[in-house]
């Protein structure tokens, strides 16, 4: 029997999925406010001032305008957000698909630099695309670009979310660490590099940070002086490096996988000692293709 409960029947929520008739300015409407400027305005505010103060009052002010005068164009502030998620992800560079020579790995490495930072430029988007079922156009655009590059990685398909899970899940996560400490920084008014140094000050002479103490020391970046945002970066580097690196490791298990099931099957069907054939032994099966790191 079919379930007929409201929670059944409820359908997510997006301002994506919902038909909004086309706005008529009325006489009394601010001349010259659109759309756009809008979600302009948003993006503008989101980016000075964090999630946390934005509201539909301060956008107005922030426009000149009244409150009910935004929501001529909007209906909730949850539309307002998701128009603005998907504005700032106009801003990804994607790569010429049309470019038969690219590699993917350096295709899939632009696309993995532009998201990061896509996440270090509004700090606010994080949080929002935990939220938010993130289905505009120019969203969307991205995540078809990334299925498409790692279509040419000759992964399979049952493995291709979960390769693009260990990629994105990995920037999101890093990018989502590094843009909190920058607004820490900011909001007590000091450098990634002082809070940075500050931090090794503290520890430093305590037993149970040693270990953690040597590596610092002995690691490249404090050999040669970096600074904590060229640490960042190289650590990240290396790290899209070993994503990839094992997007092409499960890549060439599945190829060694699929080549012992071929022969195998051969071995089967040439066989003078055929598996209907009385005290035939069976044929041992080929090992299954590990999943991709998730």
């Amino acid at each position: 029997m079919a379930a007929t409960s409201s929670r059944a029947k409820k359908q997510p929520s997006s301002v994506w999925l919902t038909e909004r008739p086309p706005v008529k300015r009325k006489a009394d409407q601010p001349a010259g406010l659109d759309l756009d400027k809008i979600v302009a305005a948003t993006v503008r505010l989101l980016d000075a001032e964090g999630l946390a103060k934005f509201s539909m009052r301060r956008l107005a002010a922030e426009l000149g305008v009244t409150a009910m005068s935004v929501y001529w164009y909007v209906d909730t502030k949850d539309d307002l957000l998701e128009l603005a998620m998907d504005a700032v992800a106009g801003e990804l560079d994607l790569p010429d698909e049309s470019d038969e020579r690219a590699d993917w790995r350096d295709q899939l490495r632009h696309l993995a630099t532009e998201y990061r930072k896509l996440l270090l430029a509004h700090t606010w988007l994080p949080r929002l695309l935990g939220e938010y079922l993130n289905l505009g156009p120019r969203s969307v655009a991205f995540s078809n670009a990334t299925l498409r590059v790692m279509a040419r990685s000759g992964l399979s398909k049952k493995s291709t979310s979960g390769a693009l899970a260990a990629v994105y899940q990995f920037v999101y996560g890093f990018c989502s660490i590094q843009g909190q400490h920058r607004a820490r920084c900011r909001a007590e008014g000091t450098t990634l590099d002082e809070y940075f140094h500050q931090v090794v000050e503290a520890v430093q002479g305590r037993p149970r940070f040693a270990e953690t103490m040597e590596l610092s020391v002995n690691a490249t970046y404090a050999r040669e002086d970096m600074s904590a945002e060229r640490m960042l970066d190289d650590d990240f580097a290396f790290a899209l490096e070993l994503q990839i690196a094992g997007i092409e490791t499960m890549r060439e298990r599945e190829r060694s996988a699929a080549a012992a099931a071929e022969v195998s099957g051969s071995g089967r069907q040439d066989s003078p000692n055929a598996p209907n054939a009385p005290g035939a032994p069976s044929a041992p099966s080929a090992p299954s293709a590990p999943s991709a790191p998730s």
